[in-house]
């Protein structure tokens, strides 16, 4: 498995051409898993933005423990997803529901 996941990482990083990955992810997911992936990612989105943990259960119709795990992953001292955040902040509009 962890040979697996480093040949994916690798992979992933060498793909600059966003058909070539939109294509590679479709292959590989489930429409399911890319719905969780891309909820997950909003999630982050939202928490970082500072919106209310009730707020976004309620926007998006689920549990409080789904959201307090991105929670406790933004709040981590060495979060990549914070980090990513950082960067993305100067975007217009990359914050903005969507």
């Amino acid at each position: 498995m962890e040979k697996a996941w480093r040949e994916l990482l690798e992979i992933m990083t060498e793909i600059r051409d966003t058909a070539e990955m939109e294509g590679f992810l479709k292959e590989i997911l489930t429409p399911r898993e890319i719905a969780d992936i891309c909820l997950r990612w909003q999630l982050l989105k939202e928490l970082y933005a500072g919106e209310p943990q009730r707020r976004i259960a309620e926007r998006h119709g689920i549990s409080l423990c789904k959201i307090t795990r991105g929670s406790r992953i933004l709040k981590s001292d060495d979060c990549t997803c914070a980090k990513i955040f950082d960067r993305l902040a100067s975007r217009p509009g990359f914050f903005l529901e969507g």
